[in-house]
């Protein structure tokens, strides 16, 4: 099988270069730029393996892929320091003033340490009694989009993908976060509150990993996508089933236990990789 390895590193850096050279000494060929600098892609008949241990020590995110790969129709994000740079309960229970205790069960979760839900419902518990108003001010005071992520949306839109967020957090962000970063849907938990306060609940069934490629399946079926046809990027555990579910799974920054099961990692660069690796050429990117 052929495949096709596109290598791509913060604009101008000459990492690209000695990436280009080490790949080529594994028998890969150069076969386009994708973005003078910035991105390239080779091919070749490589080991996963091989490449990896070649480009460790450099700054370039890559992916190899099948050269005969079909073109994405769904992208699904996780929403949670992969969309956003931050985990909105941790900012939220920071502003309740359990910033600390939350921040460490946060951690271990997205490790895989402890079971998604029931880390969820024990950080959301310590939110009892508070105004359901800390959830504006956290989202106006503490919640950004990463780099890249409307460029990343607006091109698989233009190119006739349907883009979701399906997020682990709440629907009162990620309602807000989908229009913001130009998501055509979202799925995420609804927090229980009433006269204005929150009643330290999350809603049942929580939107946990089998949840995520359980949405991802049901998009699929909807539009009569193939998995093969479906790129899905996270950042932690509760992310596996949905990246091991997509034809190409992406790890974004992200926890070692999730880098396991992705086709490919971004740890260098941003959002827009994940066009790039599918060999879309910067001027084609739909600019904001």
């Amino acid at each position: 099988m052929t495949f096709a390895l596109t290598l791509v590193s913060r604009p101008k850096d000459t990492a690209l270069s000695e990436a280009r050279a080490r790949t080529e000494e594994l028998g890969f060929k150069y076969m386009a730029s994708l973005s003078q600098g910035e991105a390239l892609v080779m091919r070749g008949l490589g080991e996963h393996d091989e490449v990896d241990a070649a480009l460790d020590d450099l700054p370039v995110d890559w992916c190899m892929r099948d050269e005969a790969a079909l073109r994405i129709r769904l992208l699904v994000c996780d929403m949670d320091g992969t969309i956003i740079g931050e985990e909105s309960l941790d900012e939220l229970a920071d502003l309740a003033g359990y910033g600390d205790e939350v921040r460490a069960i946060t951690s271990a979760a997205m490790a895989g340490e402890v079971d998604f839900e029931e880390a969820l419902r024990s950080r959301v518990r310590l939110l009892k009694g508070k105004p359901i108003s800390l959830l504006q001010q956290c989202f106006e005071d503490r919640i950004h989009l990463n780099p890249g992520v409307r460029v990343l949306t607006r091109t698989m839109r233009a190119k006739g993908a349907m883009t979701a967020l399906v997020s682990g957090g709440f629907n009162f962000f990620a309602s807000k976060v989908a229009q913001l970063a130009s998501f055509s849907d979202y799925q995420a938990n609804d927090l229980v509150h009433a006269d204005g306060v929150l009643s330290g609940e999350v809603t049942s069934p929580v939107l946990g990993g089998d949840a995520k490629a359980e949405a991802l399946h049901r998009y699929c079926a909807a539009d009569d996508i193939s998995a093969t046809q479906v790129l899905a990027i996270g950042d932690g555990a509760n992310d596996i089933p949905m990246i091991e579910a997509a034809g190409l799974g992406i790890a974004y920054r992200a926890k070692p236990i999730l880098v396991k099961s992705a086709n490919a990692q971004i740890r260098h660069t941003d959002l827009t990789s994940a066009l790039f690796f599918q060999g879309i050429r910067r001027a084609d990117f739909v600019r904001i």
